[in-house]
């Protein structure tokens, strides 16, 4: 929790709260439905939440916009996403059900009315968002065309509609096909733990 503070010193006391809620209500349902490595979430405000976050050291979401969160896991970045962006929508979507569930469980006991989760395929989803968000799911290319029609045009934040991907390692040639389009934050740029050496966010219009 620390952490978080140390980067977002501006948080509202509920929010605050909600953040530290985290720390209870992971390993909670993690002991039910393992959504999360053990390794993992004994490192949960650095590997998941902090990570998530970064997002939001690259884009303020304006009130209204709406993000989905594709292959959300446990809830990441969309969980800590909804809570620093209380008047967006997030809509999380992962195919595994118990997933879901847990995406549930800590929505409901944070009270973040935000957001909305559902076990179904980016393929089955209908409407259209300002923004998909996700943490690496697949090679980027198949998740640029799993997810350029859900996208609509427009621009009504600091960067245009597009996917914003959490991404680590050696992905260039991943983005050969992408890379006058795309622009590529570096997130020890944002953070200085060692964790965070090789992560970048990727950020493609649509």
């Amino acid at each position: 929790m620390e952490q978080v503070l140390k980067y977002f010193p501006d948080l509202t006391d509920k929010q605050k709260e909600q953040f530290r809620m985290l720390g209870e209500l992971y390993p909670e349902w993690n002991d039910k439905i393992n959504v999360i490595s053990r390794k993992d979430i004994d490192q949960l405000y650095e590997r998941h939440v902090l990570h998530s976050l970064a997002i939001d050291k690259v884009i303020k979401f304006a009130k209204g916009t709406k993000v989905m969160d594709v292959g959300t896991g446990g809830g990441f970045p969309g969980i800590p996403l909804a809570i620093m962006n209380p008047d967006s929508e997030f809509y999380l979507i992962d195919a595994i059900g118990k997933k879901i569930q847990v995406v549930n469980g800590v929505a409901e006991a944070l009270g973040l009315k935000n957001v909305k989760a559902e076990q179904i395929r980016v393929q089955q989803v209908k409407g259209k968002f300002d923004f998909v968000v996700s943490r690496a799911v697949t090679a980027f290319p198949k998740f640029v065309n799993m997810v350029r029609t859900k996208v609509k045009p427009g621009m009504k934040n600091t960067l245009p509609n597009g996917i914003i991907y959490l991404k680590g390692g050696d992905f260039m040639e991943e983005l050969q096909d992408y890379v006058k389009q795309t622009r590529i934050y570096e997130l020890p740029d944002f953070y200085e733990e060692e964790f965070f050496e090789t992560k970048k966010i990727i950020h493609l219009p649509l």
